[in-house]
């Protein structure tokens, strides 16, 4: 089964709320950059009924180098996840 791609998602974004095509990728451009500055500023951004990006951060930890099996110091550092809410996992699984 594809993938949906962007234009799918506007297409059928558009025709579902009557939108036009270039407002609905402007809301969904919008709605990513207005993402990524909250989790920087407040580190966390919810959309409802779907779920959240949250800021985390990684310890620093021993890994392995797969190519050699040396094993190397990984240093700690920040990262963003996603946490599905709820009700995507209940309406998915």
């Amino acid at each position: 089964m594809a993938k949906m791609t962007k234009m799918q998602q506007l297409n059928a974004l558009a025709e579902k709320t009557g939108l036009s095509k270039k407002d609905v990728g402007a809301v969904l451009d919008e709605l990513a950059t207005m993402a990524y500055s909250e989790v920087k500023k407040t580190g966390e951004f919810v959309v409802p009924g779907f779920g959240k990006l949250v800021k985390a951060h990684r310890k620093a930890r021993m890994g392995r180098n797969p190519a050699t099996g040396e094993a190397i110091q990984i240093k700690a550092k920040t990262v963003v996840k996603f946490r599905l809410a709820k009700a995507a996992k209940d309406a998915v699984l």
